[in-house]
């Protein structure tokens, strides 16, 4: 009897303990991480950074304070997580575009030089680490956006074309990558600048956002067919300096940014954009407000898409669940008009920007997902 009960007694306790034993721990997050990486040779902001064919990261010009530009290039090496030094543009410049052919060389073109917008263009080519000039464009473009298209040549939007708070423009131009030259295209419906340009799925190209006389809450699409921009819905928010990012089922992101109010406008919210129905969708706001952002968050290998940037911590959006999730790790403080570059084996190098002052870093970090 007593060897019974014994024996219901050790079943009981070890049900016990089974219910009672904690579970296995979960992973610290889905999201991803962020740490340190190597220096850049120069601190830069409003640079940009381009993947090169061969793995390698391009990164043109840029800015260590304001009106002190850069000439200088350099590349990373994401085997050996280092930087070294190559060719030099003709001019420096800040708030250019770069763009990888598909010859492998990478278009260069637009910006600031000085106290004024520039129309020069530019040909790097990783064979022999140098820059060549091209013909110029048809106007002077500060920060325009640029969008490599699915026949290979790239459609160049909108920026200011005069110095200081500028004449923000409406015109748009195509560099025709086989005759290495710059011809018109039709023009946008509204003038911008700090707008996002985004590829979409079929080959047209989402224009949304920027400022013209204010910031505006107007997009557009650009269909390389026709050579024409068709008005589509507007942003649930106005909003310039933002992030725009393709998502796996061929819908956009958009996140963050300003309004007028600028450094005290800046937005935590999101919206997702559907080329088949042409509208914008409220969608769960980040976790901070930022702004000063690269114009194209990328799309993870996981479809994840990462938004780093304009603050100390960055954040991912899962397009299934519809909500931002915190990076783990930080930027040690808000970093505007840094650069986020997906490399081949599906980290991301973040590089540059400033902070609260105007002094660009040459610190780097390396999202892990």
């Amino acid at each position: 009897m007593f060897q019974s009960r014994l024996l219901t007694l050790l079943a009981v306790l070890a049900v016990c303990t089974i219910t009672l034993a904690p579970s296995a721990p979960e992973p610290a997050t889905k999201a991803g991480s962020i740490s340190k990486g190597a220096e850049m040779l120069s601190p830069r902001s409003g640079h940009t950074a381009t993947l090169l064919p061969d793995g390698r990261v391009l990164i043109a010009g840029g800015m260590r304070r304001n009106q002190e530009f850069y000439r200088s290039a350099e590349l990373f090496d994401p085997t050996s997580g280092k930087f070294q030094s190559t060719g030099e543009m003709a001019l420096g410049r800040v708030g250019h575009v770069a763009v990888l052919l598909r010859s492998g060389k990478v278009l260069i073109a637009g910006g600031w030089i000085g106290f004024g917008p520039t129309d020069e263009a530019e040909l790097y080519d990783p064979a022999t680490g140098k820059f060549t000039a091209i013909a110029h464009m048809s106007t002077k473009r500060g920060r325009p956006e640029a969008t490599l298209l699915h026949d290979g040549n790239v459609l160049v939007t909108g920026g200011a074309d005069s110095g200081g708070a500028g004449t923000n423009i409406t015109s748009a131009e195509i560099f025709d990558a086989a005759n290495v030259r710059f011809r018109a295209t039709g023009s946008m419906h509204q003038a911008r600048v700090a707008h996002t340009a985004t590829l979409l799925v079929d080959g047209r190209v989402l224009i949304a956002g920027g400022r013209g006389s204010e910031v505006t809450a107007s997009a557009e699409i650009y269909d390389p067919k026709t050579g024409t921009f068709t008005e589509t819905g507007r942003l649930l928010a106005a909003r310039y300096k933002h992030t725009a990012g393709l998502l796996p089922d061929g819908r956009v992101l958009i996140a963050g940014g300003s309004n007028d109010h600028d450094w005290n406008g800046t937005m935590s919210s999101a919206e997702v954009y559907d080329p088949q129905r042409g509208t914008f969708t409220a969608t769960a706001s980040l976790h901070d407000a930022r702004f000063k952002l690269p114009s194209e968050a990328v799309q993870l290998h996981s479809g994840l898409v990462l938004v780093a940037g304009g603050n100390r911590e960055a954040e991912v959006y899962d397009a299934h669940g519809g909500k931002f999730t915190v990076v783990t790790g930080d930027l040690g403080d808000a970093r505007h008009f840094m650069s986020e570059t997906l490399l081949k084996d599906g980290r991301v190098l973040l590089a540059g920007g400033y902070a609260y002052n105007p002094e660009a870093t040459a610190q780097t970090w390396i999202y892990r997902p």
